[in-house]
């Protein structure tokens, strides 16, 4: 595979045959002018799994999210099958959408292996 650089990474859809749809990556930037912050203990894992309830209705799911110290900030990733249902779960769950941008995964490893 000299010369070429990797395909962008999809992670196939639960429950589809092989060969079946794949689903997109993607990156959503957030900006919170007052702050983000889930709290720790029940309630904030109960809003975390409303977020990923609401999300599963259109095929979404939430990975994980980095989130500036200030809370003011975040990029969130996300597998989903468009922009527009990453749009409305976000709409549906009073989340700000700044930019979304799709993404691939590059494994800095994958350049360091020995050709066979």
């Amino acid at each position: 595979m000299r010369g070429r650089a990797p395909q962008p990474y999809r992670r196939r859809a639960i429950g589809k045959p092989k060969g079946g749809f794949e689903t997109p990556r993607y990156v959503i930037e957030r900006v919170f002018p007052n702050g983000w912050a889930i709290p720790v203990g029940t309630r904030g894992r109960e809003r975390c799994l409303a977020i990923v309830e609401r999300n599963a209705d259109e095929g979404v799911t939430w990975l994980h999210s980095y989130v500036r110290e200030d809370g003011k900030k975040a990029f969130c990733v996300y597998d989903a099958p468009s922009p527009e249902a990453l749009r409305r779960t976000a709409a549906r769950s009073g989340l700000p959408v700044d930019s979304i941008t799709e993404v691939r995964v590059l494994d800095p490893y994958f350049y360091t292996c020995k050709e066979g």
